[in-house]
């Protein structure tokens, strides 16, 4: 079983997924809409990515203030992971704060000398995917122990 970490945007969602162990985060891929309010297309590539990897909980960044209070992203995201709690059958669904996560997902880009801004969107979704799910998984180190039901959640 693994888990999966999402980095919602207005128009992508950056993937990332756990090894088995829930050690390490991995980027995975972008998925992208033409239309923030058209999902169907990115809860399907989702619900797949769920199917095919036995993903037992997805893992999405909540992007609050730095003062800690959430604004509208904060409240698309939310709006986001329901959505995914409605349509994921028996997998869990959870938020994670992800304070700074596409900062920290473009240093090192920008320490490569990557300055494309068009270049760095390519990845850096899937990045902060990564470190938001990083994070979830370090912060959580009983998670090889824990059996996730949707009771739970």
């Amino acid at each position: 079983m693994r888990l999966l970490g999402l980095d919602y945007g207005t128009v992508t969602v950056g993937v990332a997924m756990s090894d088995p162990t829930y050690t390490i985060a991995v980027p995975v891929e972008t998925i992208r809409r033409e239309e923030e309010v058209n999902l169907k297309s990115t809860v399907r590539r989702i619900r797949a990515l769920c199917e095919e990897n036995d993903i037992h909980l997805v893992v999405v960044g909540l992007p609050k203030n730095m003062n800690g209070t959430e604004g509208a992203m904060a409240e698309k995201a939310r709006s986001f992971a329901h959505r995914l709690e409605r349509d994921l059958y028996l997998v869990d669904v959870v938020l994670f704060d992800e304070r700074l996560s596409t900062k920290q997902a473009e240093q090192p880009m920008l320490e490569a000398g990557l300055k494309d801004r068009k270049k760095r969107k390519e990845t850096v979704d899937q990045m902060a995917a990564s470190i938001v799910l990083q994070a979830f998984m370090d912060a959580h180190p009983d998670l090889k122990d824990k059996v996730w039901t949707r009771s739970e959640s």
